[in-house]
């Protein structure tokens, strides 16, 4: 049996500049760090001439056409065999739906999965690479590249999204004691509600293809305050950082009525006078996670759990998509 797995993430800065609809024309950066909640993929031989696919559901089928999972089907269409039959099982620390990245995780997880079965190496920028051309190209989703970048590089990262699709990407130059200090800090809870990331997206993607003027400026904002996000992690000023982060989502919820609602904003307002300095949705937005930065953790972490709040806890991954 063959298992890797794949690190979920979230977006320190930037997130949004990521969707080839924004970079293509002005470039995109975003600050991402993996942490270490995963997505597996199991995979090994079948007894029997068919293809047997376990997610949230359970399929049997005879060809790779036949199967219903658009992600799976497709990565098989490029990297499998196809009458070489196999079982294919996909697990999480966490559910889809929730902000972390998990769709990017799985590709990245499943491709360095079939790549390794068929004793074929792949790079982490490769494995990036053909993720995103699976999710965007083939599958047509309205979604950034962040995700699947973060999954297979791991670690607190920065991505260049140049307008010809390549990316540069650079590790984060932070400090040890930093790097503790805001693993320390940052703290995660769920919100309780999910949701699809890519109807959120694709208005963003919409109007800013029709060069929506407040949907550009708004993304020339995001992209700037990631930059000063990545400048106050690399000189230790993270109570700077916290409070971009607060600035971050106010503009985040400018971008879709459907980015926040009534609940979401209790939450972060109770988080906000219960200790925490900055915070924001994570993800596309409208359910998911939210994350603060909290001066004293203790503190936020009490209040959140009498407000019923479930916390994540969490620590980066340095190791990004690999096989155990």
């Amino acid at each position: 049996m063959l298992i890797t797995r794949s690190p979920l993430r979230i977006t320190l800065g930037g997130g949004g500049t990521d969707l080839p609809s924004y970079y293509e024309n002005y470039e995109g950066f975003v600050l991402s760090a993996a942490i270490d909640k995963y997505v597996y993929i199991t995979i090994h031989k079948t007894f029997r001439p068919e293809f047997i696919i376990k997610y949230s559901k359970y399929e049997k089928v005879n060809s790779i056409n036949e199967i219903q999972h658009p992600i799976i089907r497709e990565a098989m269409k490029c990297y499998h065999s196809i009458n070489d039959y196999v079982e294919i099982t996909s697990s999480a620390d966490i559910p889809a739906g929730t902000g972390l990245g998990s769709s990017g995780s799985f590709t990245s997880a499943l491709i360095k999965g079939l790549c390794t079965y068929k004793r074929v190496v792949i790079d982490p920028y490769s494995l990036a690479e053909a993720s995103c051309d699976i999710e965007l190209n083939k599958l047509h989703e309205p979604i950034g590249k962040q995700d699947q970048y973060i999954a297979s590089f791991g670690g607190l990262t920065t991505f260049h999204f140049k307008r010809d699709g390549k990316v540069d990407i650079s590790p984060l130059k932070i400090s040890d004691e930093t790097l503790y200090n805001l693993e320390d800090h940052l703290l995660l809870f769920f919100t309780g509600q999910s949701r699809r990331a890519s109807s959120i997206l694709k208005e963003q993607n919409d109007k800013t293809k029709e060069s929506n003027a407040q949907m550009v400026e708004n993304l020339h904002f995001i992209k700037e305050l990631g930059i000063e996000s990545k400048k106050c992690l690399e000189s230790n000023d993270l109570e700077q950082f916290a409070k971009i982060m607060n600035i971050h989502w106010n503009y985040k919820k400018e971008r879709s009525a459907a980015m926040s609602n009534s609940e979401i904003d209790h939450c972060y307002e109770y988080a906000m006078k219960n200790g925490a300095l900055g915070g924001k949705l994570i993800g596309a937005g409208g359910g998911g996670f939210l994350m603060f930065y909290a001066s004293d953790p203790i503190k936020l972490r009490e209040a959140m759990k009498k407000a019923l709040m479930r916390e994540v806890r969490f620590r980066f991954d340095f190791e990004g998509t690999k096989v155990l």
